[in-house]
């Protein structure tokens, strides 16, 4: 049997699964999203990395960069837009070795990672929501 493989999926096709997981989540979280972007880019950027001292930059597969939801009362004026940012390369790398869920699972996966943070949960947390999603 012959199989065609098509392409990699693009930014915009892993950016349009990132916001087809962020429109099914609960209102609850879903009403106090409206601030934070959502980008898709190929790899962190040497500079992100170097923070977080992550030396493969296919070990990073998505971050939540800004002041949680709970602690926006204490940060400073002039602080960046809150911002969600998926890297499509090391998310596409860990789908293939993982071999065993669709992409679309992955990426929400990530995603919701992502906005746990924004919301200051915890990991238990976390993985109650996307059992929601």
């Amino acid at each position: 049997m012959t199989r065609a493989f098509g392409t990699a999926p693009s930014l915009a096709e892993i950016e349009a699964l990132a916001l087809a997981a962020l429109a099914r989540l609960p209102e609850r979280f879903a009403a106090h999203l409206g601030g934070v972007a959502v980008l898709v880019e190929d790899f962190a950027d040497p500079e992100t990395l170097a923070a977080l001292g992550i030396a493969d930059p296919f070990e990073l597969t998505g971050i939540y960069e800004g002041v949680p939801l709970g602690e926006k009362h204490s940060a400073p004026t002039g602080t960046m837009p809150d911002r969600i940012r998926l890297f499509r390369s090391p998310i596409l790398d860990e789908w293939i070795a993982r071999g065993d869920e669709s992409l679309e699972h992955l990426v929400a996966h990530v995603l919701i990672h992502e906005v746990g943070h924004h919301f200051g949960l915890s990991d238990a947390q976390i993985e109650a929501l996307e059992t929601e999603v």
